[in-house]
């Protein structure tokens, strides 16, 4: 009888660390600042934790979709090798059918669907809020807005990415567990249309991530609503390039990207294409890593400053 892999086992090949588990198979990883870099024959794949971007294609993932890509391994396959154990649950199959009885199976693709939706939001509110430093009422208008929700099966982070028409086309997921740092996109998930917010200015900035979009604009509150922001999962252009077409009226990009490597050369490179293509065009960089440890560490100071002249008066 075959077996298949649980929901807890695909959980923890995907938070695998990548530069634990390549080590063990003898790849050479090299430690750049923060990260870690993986040579794909004469190209860059970066590394962190249990994610990776290939800097060429501009395509990453966690750790089972690195060793399918790169080790050329089915699914069950690629989990087995990074697990070393079997599935755990029976897998019931019909009877093959004779060859003169046997039909092509048509090839579907995947439509997209949201996971569906936990009754309340008290996990992802309290992990945003207090782990993450956001503010409760900017968090409170994206989920008016239906941006942001709490997943029912895992209690995930759903942030939502729609079109222009306010259709939901894209999901990324994070956990808000602290045993785990797992994230991924929803199967079916359209990449032009990522977490995103649409206002009325003319100008677009642009993240990595949504937690940093979310943290810039708890440090920079005033009027935020008016803007336009993107969070791209990723570093790819592509969620950029699409509200710029379908917001003619933008004329300032705002490139956003973390402050490592990666970050930075991706968007020197964003930035000469949209001056060619005549957009005024600035790279913000945050202070530390990203504007997430900017926003946390900002915190940190403003109640040491606060505990200091409280104790002036003691």
């Amino acid at each position: 009888m075959k077996k298949k892999y649980t929901e807890e086992q695909i959980q923890r090949a995907n938070d695998t660390n990548l530069v634990d588990f390549l080590r063990e198979k003898g790849q050479q990883v090299s430690r750049v600042g923060s990260e870690y870099e993986w040579m794909d024959g004469n190209e860059t794949v970066s590394i962190k934790d249990n994610m990776w971007f290939h800097q060429y294609d501009r395509v990453g993932g966690t750790t089972i979709s690195f060793v399918q890509k790169f080790f050329g391994l089915s699914f069950p396959d690629a989990v087995k090798l990074i697990l070393n154990e079997d599935g755990t649950e029976e897998l019931f199959t019909k009877p093959r059918l004779k060859q003169s009885e046997s039909k092509p199976k048509p090839i579907t693709k995947k439509e997209f669907s949201l996971p569906e939706r936990n009754d309340n939001m008290h996990r992802v509110f309290g992990y945003l809020i207090k782990n993450r430093g956001i503010d409760g009422a900017v968090l409170r208008v994206f989920a008016h807005n239906g941006l942001i929700y709490e997943s029912k099966t895992h209690h995930n982070a759903v942030f939502i990415g729609k079109d222009k028409y306010g259709e939901d086309k894209h999901a990324h997921m994070r956990s808000t567990s602290s045993r785990h740092k797992w994230r991924g996109n929803q199967t079916g998930s359209d990449t032009r249309f990522s977490f995103n917010w649409r206002g009325n200015g003319y100008q677009v900035y642009v993240f990595e991530a949504p937690i940093d979009m979310l943290s810039y604009i708890t440090m920079h509150p005033r009027n935020w609503y008016n803007e336009n922001y993107i969070a791209a999962c990723s570093l790819s252009s592509q969620p950029l390039m699409q509200m710029l077409a379908d917001n003619p009226y933008i004329k300032q990009v705002y490139i956003c990207y973390d402050n490592d490597g990666p970050g930075q050369k991706a968007a020197n490179e964003l930035k000469a294409q949209l001056q060619k293509s005549g957009y005024y065009t600035e790279i913000l960089v945050p202070t530390l890593k990203d504007w997430n440890e900017d926003l946390l560490n900002s915190a940190q100071e403003e109640g040491e400053v606060e505990c200091q002249a409280i104790s002036q008066f003691l």
